[in-house]
């Protein structure tokens, strides 16, 4: 990934088409209240419809030659990544839970203290 910022305008093209997908959008949401009277299915189908339009339109903007420039550079990143073996993911979960125990343990005896203290100081219980 670069750090350079970009200083492109948005063209007249890349606005119009993201305002056609809204519209494409909008138009599969009212299709769905239109069709009322019809099997919910085809209803949802309307709505499904228009966002896989909105989302064909928008892909063919400068948005969308960004967004695969930007999964094909994730997809980069991704394999670059090394992950832990079984041995090292086994041993961090028993180091986590001996602490988590360890803490437990502290609190509880901090508690059992500090209402000991408390009883004692106020002069309340048995």
């Amino acid at each position: 990934m670069t750090d350079e910022t970009k200083t492109e305008a948005i063209g007249t093209a890349d606005k119009a088409k993201l305002w056609v997908a809204v519209l494409v959008v909008a138009a599969g949401v009212v299709a769905y209240y239109l069709l009322g009277m019809q099997p919910t299915w085809l209803r949802w189908l309307c709505v499904a419809g228009g966002f896989a339009v909105a989302a064909l339109i928008v892909s063919f903007s400068r948005y969308g030659t960004e967004f695969r420039q930007f999964v094909v550079s994730a997809r980069a990143e991704l394999r670059k990544i090394v992950w832990p073996t079984r041995n090292e993911t086994t041993m961090t979960t028993v180091v986590v839970f001996v602490f988590v125990a360890i803490a437990g343990l502290f609190f509880w005896g901090l508690d059992f203290v500090l209402t000991w203290a408390t009883r004692l100081l106020t002069g309340q219980g048995g």
